[in-house]
């Protein structure tokens, strides 16, 4: 699972790592035309996404053949979403709402075969192991699957210590909007009480010598110090790449004269 490992180390090492959220509309070619416009990584999400899982292996699997990180958000956290989603071949997960470290035990329990947990591979993340041997399997998938567990929840801010140092977590990630939700100020994104929280989970992730995922606008949390960034959802960055064109053009265009009108 080279891809996976190569991300991590570029985001250990403090590059400045950019994907993906690709939650409205999703497409086999969106990974390769990520990987043409300089994006590290997509996420392809089927927590509020209508994805089945016959396109969401197909996505996995051009990743896997570009060499392109291509990690999911599962439906739900409990044992069998997390199963199904990791034989569709993703190389890591986003995982909403993590609240404890027994949630993270689930997935222990999904991601790791016999003896370190109770996994039963298929499905074309198969493809991914040469041989179906333990050895395999834990050297190509289990050493360098990406867990990314996001806190969301007023719980999971309070356990985030906890979160950060198990052994699943390869990254602690935030959900800010969801968060500053569960902390009353929907959608204020600098509200003080919501920057508090987000300066804990920094340094909670630096004490446990786990980096830091975010997502929002990249410029403003690259100023910020932060270098593992989604920058936005494809479908709502086309609606603003069109309403920024649009506007452009209707701030030149001058305006409709009626025919013959020979105006002064």
């Amino acid at each position: 699972m080279q891809p996976a490992k190569l991300l991590l180390e570029r985001v250990k090492r403090g590059e400045l790592v950019t994907g993906l959220l690709a939650t409205d509309h999703v497409w086999t070619d969106l990974v390769e035309l990520s990987q043409r416009a300089g994006l590290d990584y997509l996420i392809v999400d089927q927590e509020h996404g209508p994805h089945g899982p016959e396109l969401v292996a197909e996505v996995c699997a051009t990743g896997r053949r570009l060499n392109f990180p291509v990690l999911i958000r599962p439906r739900a956290n409990d044992y069998a979403n997390l199963r199904l989603a990791i034989d569709l071949g993703c190389c890591g997960f986003l995982l909403a709402s993590v609240e404890t470290t027994a949630d993270l035990d689930v997935v222990r329990d999904a991601v790791h075969m016999p003896p370190r947990g109770r996994r039963r591979p298929g499905g074309v993340g198969n493809r991914w192991v040469e041989d179906f041997r333990y050895p395999a399997w834990k050297e190509t998938v289990e050493d360098h699957f990406l867990v990314m567990p996001q806190v969301e929840t007023k719980l999971g801010l309070a356990n985030a210590a906890a979160l950060a140092a198990h052994e699943m977590t390869s990254v602690l990630a935030v959900g800010p909007y969801d968060l500053s939700a569960e902390l009353g100020v929907c959608g204020v994104m600098d509200a003080p009480v919501l920057l508090e929280a987000l300066a804990h989970l920094r340094s909670t992730a630096a004490a446990a010598g786990k980096p830091m995922w975010m997502i929002g606008d990249a410029e403003k949390l690259a100023q910020q110090g932060w270098n593992f960034l989604c920058i936005g959802e494809p479908s709502w960055m086309l609606v603003g790449a069109v309403k920024q064109h649009l506007a452009a053009a209707r701030g030149v265009a001058k305006p409709d004269k009626p025919e013959g009108y020979a105006g002064k």
